[in-house]
């Protein structure tokens, strides 16, 4: 009997042991990733975001693809391609001199290809594994740039205030004028959405897309969708519906959001109508902008080699909405 009660001693010790080895790895595990979505109030600040990593000299543009992010680096002129889930990186490619923004798409066979708007160039790149090809020069100082499909793209050109539409064939034609040193770029089904950096009352503006695209040879013109924001420079339309945008708050970069229909009023909304979803302490302009469709919002400084992310609320929204 004694026998059998110093083996159930020990097997009590065990067990207990066993929980509280699970209570601890539980704990380390909760505090090695982010908080579950429900619980993350906006603002994130600084010390909410994750550091993905710090190995690209001077990253410039993100752009998220296929679980990769593709950056620009103005310091050595290479783009990288670093894993968004471990951040290992290695060069892409060498040839971009200064980008601001990344397109990346795929084709049927697999092949990569990413197209970049090249401000020191004054042109839109076509980049391969192959090698770097200029598809259309005379740009004058091109920043931003939103894909139409597989046909063509938008590319605003901050040195001329217009946005122009360059086809993959190299012709181009002026589709927006009188914006004040355009940045970002994005579309939906119904709107085209232009961040102005220069003008904290024109901050973001927007114009239909069919007046955009249309043959009449006649550019279209902008309205208003936020304002008084400064230096608003990049622009996405993520999953969940939402218009992200960086801006500066002081010397601070800054992401908000607004819903876009709610502002696509004939006077837009302000600055005190949009929702600010990052506050961080990284130096403004956050030149890069970018967020997957898991609702992972990726950001960096111009002046920083450091890459950081966070997980958005809006992504439990966004799983429980998508197929499968």
């Amino acid at each position: 009997m004694r026998g059998l009660a110093t083996l159930l001693t020990m097997t009590a010790l065990m067990l207990a042991a066993l929980a509280l080895r699970a209570q601890v790895e539980e704990q380390e595990t909760r505090q090695a990733e982010p908080a579950p979505a429900t619980t993350v109030a906006l603002p994130l600040r600084q010390e909410q975001l994750f550091l993905l990593t710090g190995d690209v000299q001077r990253p410039n543009a993100l752009y998220w693809f296929a679980d990769y992010l593709y950056a620009a680096c103005t310091g050595d002129s290479t783009l990288y391609e670093i894993n968004s889930r471990d951040a290992s990186t290695r060069p892409y490619i060498y040839g971009v001199l200064n980008a601001h923004s990344l397109h990346v798409d795929q084709d049927n066979s697999g092949i990569l290809t990413i197209w970049a708007p090249d401000y020191e160039r004054d042109a839109l790149l076509r980049v391969t594994r192959n090698g770097v090809r200029e598809v259309r020069g005379d740009l004058d100082g091109p920043w931003g740039i939103a894909a139409l499909g597989e046909q063509d793209f938008l590319v605003t050109s901050l040195k001329q205030n217009r946005t122009m539409l360059v086809y993959r064939g190299g012709a181009a034609r002026e589709v927006i004028q009188g914006l004040r040193s355009p940045t970002g770029i994005a579309l939906d089904e119904e709107r085209v959405y232009v961040a102005n950096n220069g003008s904290a009352r024109r901050a973001i503006e927007w114009a239909p897309r069919d007046e955009v695209l249309s043959d009449s040879g006649v550019p279209a013109d902008t309205r208003p969708l936020v304002s008084g924001l400064q230096n608003a420079t990049s622009l996405v339309l993520a999953e969940d519906g939402w218009l992200y945008f960086s801006h500066s708050l002081g010397t601070r970069g800054v992401v908000s959001r607004v819903q876009p229909e709610l502002c696509s009023t004939p006077e837009g909304c302000s600055n005190e109508d949009v929702e600010q979803v990052l506050f961080t302490d990284l130096e403004a302009p956050l030149a890069g902008l970018t967020i997957s469709p898991d609702m992972r919002v990726f950001v960096h400084s111009m002046f920083s080699p450091d890459i950081y992310w966070a997980r958005l609320p809006a992504a439990v929204e966004a799983q429980e909405s998508s197929p499968g």
